[in-house]
């Protein structure tokens, strides 16, 4: 056989297979894109786990923003009315209304008003020891956003290790497993991150904007109570 007959047939031969690739890949239907729904359905139990977190937390958002507002914790009417009270006098009265309205500003101005006998700055002791106590109790409140923000990454990274568990157990059973039968488990690796990373970024997030918020506010509040006691001090110096 000649050279160029052979040259000829071999370039014949390169052409066909490269018109038979092209023509089966225009053949080969297109990879359908998978919905949120069925990204999510890899996720197993570890997703559902996820979602809890993320009710949760939304649920405490929302109470927070219902619940935490000065005011909620310091209503301007009663502020005035404990103004008007402790003004005239009526130590015993102002002390009724705290413990029937309760709130923050209530129990620390109750707070100073009871150990008013002791003296001015007994008084203001005792007022900042409710402060304190008082603060706390909003600080330990807005912490489970701070929990369900550490706890989403964690699963996230449950959720990994899970999925490559079952693409490695998918490794051991088959001879010789094909990338379609490894997806499975790869998704439920990458979604799982994904949604942890997410939780964990919105819900701390929604922590330290809130943790500023209430140290601002308690701040606040702490002075307004004091200058709710200022009248003693001058009584005292009388």
């Amino acid at each position: 056989m000649k050279p160029s007959l052979t040259k000829s047939l071999s370039l014949a031969m390169v052409a066909l297979v490269l018109c038979s690739s092209v023509a089966f890949a225009q053949d080969a239907p297109p990879a359908k894109t998978q919905s949120y729904w069925e990204l999510f359905q890899h996720t197993g139990i570890v997703g559902w786990l996820m979602v809890l977190c993320s009710v949760s937390g939304s649920a405490l958002v929302i109470e927070h923003i219902v619940n935490i507002r000065r005011e909620k914790l310091a209503p301007t009417a009663l502020v005035q009315d404990l103004e008007a009270l402790i003004a005239e006098g009526s130590y015993d009265e102002a002390i009724d209304m705290c413990e029937q309205e309760g709130g923050y500003i209530s129990n620390c101005v109750k707070a100073g008003l009871i150990m008013r006998e002791a003296g001015y700055d007994e008084a203001i002791g005792n007022l900042s020891l409710a402060a304190e106590e008082e603060s706390f109790k909003l600080m330990a409140k807005i912490s489970y956003l701070s929990l369900i923000g550490n706890i989403g990454p964690l699963l996230g990274l449950l959720g990994t290790v899970t999925g490559m568990i079952a693409s490695f157990q998918k490794i051991e059973q088959m001879k010789a497993p094909t990338p379609k039968d490894l997806a499975s488990g790869v998704y439920e690796s990458l979604v799982n991150t994904t949604l942890g990373l997410f939780i964990g970024i919105v819900f701390l997030t929604a922590f330290f904007i809130y943790k500023n918020f209430v140290t601002k506010m308690t701040l606040q509040m702490n002075l307004q109570s004091v200058e709710l006691l200022r009248t003693l001090a001058e009584k005292q110096k009388h």
